[in-house]
C-alpha cells in the first residue's frame, strides 16, 4: 500500500527552514571569510592583522546569517524599540526645549527678562 504523505505548509516546515539556514550560514561564512582574506592581503602587512581580518569577516558572516535565520524562524534575537519620549515639563512649552528642567528654565527666563 502507498503511504499517505501530508503536505506541510511552508510556514511550519522546520526541515526546510533548517536547510535554508545551514545553506545561508555556510555561504555567508565562506564569502565573508574570503572578503576578509582579500582585504587583509590588500591592506595589511602583518600576518596577525591579516588573520584578524579573516576572523572579522567570518564573524560578520556568521552574525548576519544568525540574524536572518532568527527572522526565518519568526523570532529575532534583540529587537530595538524606540524609547519613549521624555516627559514634558510645564516650563518646556515656554522655553521651546523639552530638555530644560524647571529650575534651569526659570533661570533662563529671568536672564532673558534682565537683558
Amino acid at each position: 500500500m502507498a503511504e499517505k504523505k501530508e503536505i506541510v505548509p511552508p510556514k511550519f516546515d522546520v526541515n526546510a527552514k533548517w536547510d535554508a539556514c545551514l545553506d545561508l550560514t555556510v555561504r555567508r561564512f565562506v564569502y565573508s571569510s574570503l572578503g576578509g582574506a582579500f582585504s587583509g592581503l590588500l591592506f595589511f602587512r602583518s600576518p596577525v592583522t591579516r588573520w584578524a581580518s579573516v576572523a572579522f569577516g567570518a564573524g560578520v558572516g556568521i552574525g548576519s546569517a544568525y540574524t536572518d535565520c532568527s527572522h526565518l524562524f519568526d523570532g529575532s534575537p534583540a529587537k530595538i524599540t524606540e524609547s519613549p519620549a521624555p516627559p514634558q515639563h510645564a516650563c518646556s512649552k515656554r522655553c521651546g526645549n523639552q530638555f530644560f528642567y524647571e529650575n534651569l528654565c526659570k533661570e533662563s527666563i529671568d536672564l532673558n527678562e534682565m537683558q
